[in-house]
């Protein structure tokens, strides 16, 4: 590859043999080359073409710092074994983007207000927020800055975001708010709060996950295998979790105009009631927080 230049120490733009242009990240990778020079294809540890879709906008990554993209690296090697999770090109450069924007914010002062939603994210998608916490810490230590808490929330939409196969970032906070309100009409409908540290709680939550993945992917629906006459033995031996499927199936038809398939509501109906039937409930405190959020 031939050097065209340099956008910072990290970073720079060159061309292949085919005259393809490329955005290449490595240490040092473009440091003292001239225009035509082969650069050390060694040095490289990301790539970008120029011409495809989603590559990136040359203007608006040279306006990326050099110490955000040496952070950027850092947490992904962090976060990517934690997660068992791999960054494609186009999510590393999103996360550089943010970095880079958190880190100028950082330095201006200006903060952000993390909402409502931490103890949803961190129930919702506790690995995740976890290596978010480690991820920050690590920015923190290595650009000497404190970030906001808010900025572990927007970490975790990235990681979860690069497990969901190139899930926008707009589809997993979409996502997000889909499966807090599940959960809301569960613990509403049981008068229970649910066990957010039990397996079943864990293995119900991937399966809305995908579920919803599926969904906003508009992945195509194959036919159901399932006898018809399964939903209704769920009916009459799981009546109040087959009730509380039958409201979610309401729920998503009215946030997102999505209709819940008969093989949905029997394997909804079976977590559901799996995540439920052995808690106790709370007699001190009755969930009734839904019917106000919704």
């Amino acid at each position: 590859m031939k050097f065209i230049k340099n956008f910072n120490n990290n970073a720079a733009l060159v061309e292949d043999d085919q005259g393809t242009e490329w955005i290449v990240i490595g240490n040092g990778v473009g440091f003292g080359k001239k225009k035509g020079m082969l650069i050390d294809e060694g040095r490289i540890e990301r790539r970008f073409v120029t011409a495809e879709k989603n590559s990136l906008d040359i203007e608006s990554f040279k306006e990326i710092e050099s110490q955000s993209l040496e952070l950027t690296t850092k947490v992904i090697e962090l976060v990517e074994p934690l997660l068992k999770i791999k960054f494609n090109d186009y999510q590393y450069f999103v996360l550089a983007d943010h970095i880079d924007f958190s880190l100028k914010r950082a330095h201006e002062g200006i903060e952000i207000s993390d909402g409502t939603v931490i103890w949803e994210i961190s129930k919702l998608f506790n690995a995740e927020y976890e290596a978010a916490k480690k991820a920050t810490d690590l920015i923190n230590k290595h650009a000497h800055v404190q970030l906001q808490k808010s900025e572990v929330v927007f970490m975790t939409y990235h990681f979860v975001n690069a497990s969901m196969d190139g899930s926008r970032m707009q589809d997993t906070i979409k996502i997000t708010k889909l499966i807090s309100g599940i959960i809301d009409i569960i613990q509403y409908q049981f008068h229970l709060t649910l066990d957010t540290e039990s397996f079943n709680y864990s293995r119900f939550v991937t399966h809305l996950r995908a579920l919803m993945v599926q969904r906003v992917s508009q992945t195509s629906m194959t036919a159901s295998e399932l006898d018809p006459a399964l939903l209704k033995l769920m009916k009459l031996k799981y009546p109040l979790a087959y009730e509380t499927t039958e409201r979610i199936d309401d729920y998503l038809q009215k946030e997102t105009e999505w209709k819940l398939q008969p093989d949905d509501k029997v394997y909804l109906t079976l977590h559901i009631w799996r995540v439920t039937h052995r808690q106790k409930k709370n007699k001190s405190t009755l969930v009734c927080y839904w019917s106000s959020r919704h």
